[in-house]
């Protein structure tokens, strides 16, 4: 008899391998807010949607990998908190955003595409024998 029988929902004990993967996704989530900073505006306008779908695969991704909104969640977090780290100004006056089109786009886009990835109903799943129709 398993320790986790019986459990069901938030009542289950946590799993190290679940939040092991929460926190791998929100570190995968800020390297991609990151490289999505420096993208989106270095190869303008293909840089932005190519900064934008990197961001929405990472969260769809980790929707799937999990089978959770937390997954998508926890990238959605890193990607965030990245990107509003980036633009924070320093001291000197340097900052990665600069003030046009492109970093809002790429702010409320990379937004929207992290709440649509965690509230989608349900990740659709193959069927086991959809390879070979007819049999």
């Amino acid at each position: 008899m398993s320790m986790n029988q019986g459990y069901t929902g938030m009542a289950a004990p946590p799993n190290p391998r679940r939040i092991a993967a929460y926190f791998g996704l929100a570190a995968l989530g800020a390297l991609t807010g990151l490289a999505g900073a420096l993208v989106q505006a270095g190869w303008f306008p293909g840089g932005l949607v190519l900064a934008l779908l990197g961001a929405a695969a990472v969260f769809y991704g980790g929707r799937v990998a999990t089978g959770t909104a937390i997954g998508a969640g926890a990238a959605a977090v890193g990607w965030l908190v990245a990107v509003i780290l980036l633009t924070a100004t320093r001291p000197e006056g340097d900052f990665v955003f600069g003030a046009g089109t492109g970093s809002y786009v790429f702010l409320l886009g990379g937004m929207a595409a992290a709440v649509i990835c965690a509230t989608v109903r349900k990740v659709p799943r193959p069927e086991p024998d959809s390879a070979r129709p007819g049999k």
